[in-house]
């Protein structure tokens, strides 16, 4: 099964109130997941969404994945692969930021096949522009009432 997602992270106040989105498109069907945390980054939140909408897929799918962010896009095809070889140390020898979410979304991928894509954040891309109202939403329905939490649509 080949699925399309598009992620997003959104921060109001870095660190501060955070929330994430992710869109997920196969066939004629569409998942919406979003949500938010109260204390948060967002690198992280960026992280989640991606963690978030490879942990949906219920079997190994081809996955085309977009996202807004080059810290996602960059840290797993170029920078995991020697993390992972300095034990989760960057080539400074300082321990990886986010590493937690790090390691579980390089576990995710490896459940999938996974091709990422970069998009221009507010350029007019559907599901990029789609994927960041989620994520403003999950600021406002979960962050900004200082819950951590998430939502899903289905259609």
């Amino acid at each position: 099964m080949s699925v399309d997602i598009w992620t997003d992270g959104a921060c109001r106040g870095n660190p501060g109130p955070g929330g994430w989105g992710a869109v997920l498109r196969w066939n004629d069907h569409e998942i919406r997941l979003w949500g938010g945390e109260p204390a948060t980054t967002n690198n992280r939140m960026e992280l989640t969404a991606a963690l978030r909408a490879l942990s949906a897929l219920k079997r190994r799918c081809d996955v085309a994945l977009h996202t807004d962010s080059e810290y996602v896009r960059r840290g797993i095809l170029e920078w995991l692969p020697n993390w992972k070889k300095r034990d989760w140390r960057t080539a400074a020898k300082t321990p990886v930021k986010n590493a937690d979410l790090w390691r579980l979304l390089d576990e995710a991928c490896s459940q999938h096949d996974v091709k990422w894509h970069w998009v221009k954040g507010h350029s007019g891309d559907p599901g990029n522009d789609l994927a960041d109202a989620l994520a403003n939403r999950g600021v406002d329905e979960f962050a900004l009432k200082g819950r951590t939490d998430m939502a899903e649509e289905r259609s």
